[in-house]
C-alpha cells in the first residue's frame, strides 16, 4: 500500500490531505504536526480568540472524527527531525518511517527579535500560533501598556485588539511609513488614521533600539530616537520567514522557500510543497505567497498532481485584514504599479486601485465588498478598468465586468 507523508499540520497540510481522500487515494495518509492542537484556522487566533470571542474547538478546521472517518493518521505533537531522500525515510529520533511521497506543508516562523536587545526576556511575544497567543492573553488586559514592533498588517492587527481591550499602545516602525513595503502611501494613511482615532500612538521612522527588563521581564524600550517607552509587554511583528530548514538540510532547492515547479513539485520528484514555504512559478518570475487563500488552493492542486493530475497551479492572490471594525480585502499584487486611483464608496467605504500603465494590478478595498469583487474578477481574467469610471463614485462598476 502507498503511504504518502505530509509534514506540517496547518491550513496547507490538512488542506492536502482532505483533497487527497476526496480525490479517490486510497493508500495510507500520515498528517505531521510539532503542535499537539488539531489543525486550526491561524487568522481568528489574533483577533476573535484573543478578544475571548472564539472558544479554542471552533478555531480547529475539522474535529477529530474527520480525520478518524477518512482513515488518516494523525501525528500530533510530533516534530520531524530528519528526512533521508535516499532511502525515502523519515526520522523522527530514533523511529524511522517510510514514505512513497511526502508533501511538505511546514508553513512559516514568526520573526524574532534578537537576545543581545532583550529579544528573550518575559513579556516579548509574537504572534503565529496557538502557544503564542495563549502565552500573551494574560498581559492584554485594560491598563496595561505595550510596545508593538512593526507597522505591517501582523503589527497593525495585534495594536488593534490591544487598543480594544483597553491596552495603552505605542507602534513602532522603522521605515518612514506603516505599510510601506506591501501598501500604497493612501492605505498607510487610511491605517494610521484609523489607529490613531482608537489612541494608538504610532511613531514612523523609528526603530527599536533595546529592551531592558526588571527580574527577566521586559520593563521598558528605548527606541531609536532615544525616547524611552515603560511596557508591560511587547509585541513582536516584524515579518515571517518559510520554515524551509527540514528541506534544506534534506538537500532541497530552496529559493525563498522551497522551490517547486508549476506543479508542486520540489527538486527531488518524490517530494512535494505548498503553503508558506513553498516558491512556485509565477508570471515569469518566482514568488511565495503567505495567505490562507494559497495555502488551501495550492495544497489542493499538488494533492491531485500527487495522484498523477499534472495540474499547473496558478495563483490568484487575495488576502485580507481586520482592523477595528474595517475589513481590508486585497486583491492582486501592486509591485510595479505606478499610480493609484482611489473611489469613495457607500457609508464611508474606501477603495485604492493600483496600475501599472492602464493596467489594473490590484485594489485595497476597505469596507468594499462591491468594488473589492469587481477588481478581483477583473484581475482574475485579466481585464483593466478604466480609471475615471473608477474614480468616478456615481459610476456603475459592475458593466466593467462585461467589457
Amino acid at each position: 500500500m502507498q503511504h504518502i507523508a505530509v509534514i506540517g499540520a496547518g491550513q496547507a497540510g490538512a488542506s492536502l490531505v482532505a483533497k487527497l481522500r476526496n480525490s479517490g487515494f486510497d493508500g495510507q495518509i500520515t498528517l505531521f504536526g510539532a503542535e499537539e492542537a488539531l489543525p486550526y484556522q491561524r487568522p481568528p487566533l489574533s483577533k476573535a480568540y484573543l478578544l475571548g470571542e472564539m472558544e479554542l474547538e471552533r478555531l480547529f478546521l475539522r474535529p477529530a472524527s474527520f480525520y478518524a472517518d477518512q482513515n488518516i493518521t494523525l501525528r500530533l505533537g510530533t516534530a520531524v527531525d530528519a528526512i533521508d531522500r535516499a532511502q525515502k525515510q523519515i526520522h523522527i529520533g530514533a523511529e524511522v518511517i517510510s514514505y512513497d511521497q511526502l508533501a511538505l506543508t511546514t508553513g512559516s516562523h514568526p520573526r524574532h527579535l534578537p537576545a543581545s536587545i532583550g529579544g528573550d526576556l518575559g513579556g516579548v511575544h509574537v504572534v503565529r500560533d496557538l502557544g503564542d497567543v495563549d502565552a500573551m492573553a494574560p498581559a492584554v488586559t485594560e491598563g496595561a501598556r505595550t510596545l508593538i514592533v512593526g507597522g505591517g498588517y501582523i503589527g497593525l492587527e495585534a495594536a488593534a485588539v490591544c487598543a480594544k481591550r483597553g491596552v495603552s499602545v505605542t507602534l513602532v516602525e522603522m521605515a518612514d511609513r506603516i505599510l510601506q513595503r506591501v501598501a500604497a502611501p493612501e492605505t498607510s494613511d487610511y491605517f494610521r488614521k484609523l489607529h490613531t482615532r482608537h489612541g494608538v500612538d504610532i511613531r514612523e521612522g523609528i526603530g527599536l533600539n533595546h529592551l531592558e527588563g526588571e527580574d527577566g521581564q521586559v520593563a521598558r524600550a528605548v527606541l531609536s530616537d532615544g525616547s524611552i517607552v515603560e511596557v508591560d509587554f511587547v509585541v513582536v511583528g516584524v515579518g515571517i520567514a518559510p520554515a524551509s530548514d527540514l528541506a534544506e538540510a534534506a538537500g532541497l532547492e530552496i529559493e525563498n522557500g522551497i522551490r517547486t515547479d508549476e506543479f508542486g513539485r520540489t527538486s527531488d520528484p518524490a517530494i512535494w510543497a505548498a503553503g508558506d514555504c513553498a516558491s512556485f512559478p509565477y508570471k515569469g518570475g518566482r514568488i511565495r505567497l503567505e495567505s490562507v487563500p494559497n495555502a488551501i488552493d495550492q495544497a489542493e492542486i499538488v494533492a491531485q498532481n500527487m495522484l498523477g493530475a499534472q495540474k499547473t497551479y496558478v495563483a490568484t492572490p487575495w488576502f485580507w485584514s481586520d482592523q477595528y471594525d474595517v475589513k481590508l480585502q486585497i486583491a492582486g499584487l501592486n509591485s510595479g504599479y505606478d499610480s493609484v486611483v482611489t473611489r469613495a464608496g457607500e457609508g464611508g467605504a474606501t477603495s485604492f486601485w493600483y496600475y501599472t500603465g492602464d493596467r489594473l494590478v490590484a485594489v485595497d478595498a476597505m469596507n468594499d465588498p462591491r468594488a473589492y469583487m469587481v477588481a478581483k474578477r477583473l484581475i482574475e481574467g485579466g481585464k483593466t478598468a478604466d480609471k475615471t469610471i473608477v474614480a468616478d463614485t456615481s459610476a456603475d462598476l459592475k458593466p466593467l465586468l462585461k467589457a
